[in-house]
């Protein structure tokens, strides 16, 4: 993607009126499924464009960093999109003037970079909105609620981007198959592209040991992520970019 590419410049517009606290939960379905399939698609189409130059499609790499509060919620709604958009994600942590920082090292082609980085941006500003209209029940601790919903909200976008990056390789597929393109292995070429890139920089990476959550509101924030709009919706603004940090 870059500034001037069609694709990025309407996903751009679509997504303005997703981060829009206006923005009421029936405008949000109805234009969640074709959201998520235009992102999808174009994923593909740039693997399949960069299969005859590489090059037009490297692969590469940038930290973002998580602000608090909620900065662990955040960086796993970060990883969930980052995997499912064919990137691979190791979390940092770090003390920086006596306070401890948490940041995502993304890997990935430029183009799923770039597409993994605007998809959630705007879905840290629509969860923010959601959890914003959301009651915590008087009995409950808030912050247990409010991770247990951001974590319900993030198991909904996963499932949502699974089915549309699915689909759109299928379709791709039946495209491409007269030509003898097989987007299976164009894509498998592209992942293991990746994989080295990891493991060429974190050669001895651990696995984290996965976070227990106490609240009740996963339900609730699964409810949100399925009307979370995924790129359809924007029609002006500027964007907000998360920090990066080296």
């Amino acid at each position: 993607m870059t500034d001037h590419d069609p694709i990025l410049a309407k996903v751009r517009k679509l997504l303005a009126l997703a981060e829009d606290p206006a923005a009421t939960e029936h405008e949000a379905a109805t234009y969640t499924a074709k959201a998520a399939q235009l992102i999808a698609d174009y994923g593909i189409d740039q693997a399949l464009l960069a299969r005859s130059d590489p090059a037009s499609d490297p692969v590469g790499d940038r930290v973002l960093t998580l602000d608090a509060p909620y900065a662990a919620d955040k960086a796993d709604l970060l990883s969930t999109v980052a995997c499912r958009l064919r990137c691979r994600a190791v979390q940092r942590t770090r003390w920086r003037d006596g306070r401890k920082e948490l940041s995502l090292h993304l890997f990935g082609h430029h183009s799923d970079l770039e597409r993994t980085e605007l998809l959630f941006t705007s879905l840290l500003l629509q969860a923010a909105t959601g959890l914003s209209r959301t009651r915590v029940p008087p009995e409950e601790h808030k912050a247990a609620f409010r991770r247990s919903w951001l974590a319900g909200f993030r198991m909904a976008i996963g499932d949502r981007l699974d089915t549309a990056e699915r689909r759109a390789q299928a379709a791709s597929s039946d495209r491409f198959r007269a030509s003898g393109t097989s987007t299976e292995l164009v894509l498998a070429d592209r992942s293991a592209l990746v994989e080295a890139a990891l493991h060429d920089a974190y050669p001895r990476l651990a696995t984290a040991r996965a976070r227990q959550l106490s609240g009740s509101g996963g339900a609730e924030g699964w409810a949100a992520g399925r009307r979370a709009d995924l790129g359809e919706r924007r029609v002006g603004g500027d964007r907000r970019s998360l920090p990066r940090r080296g």
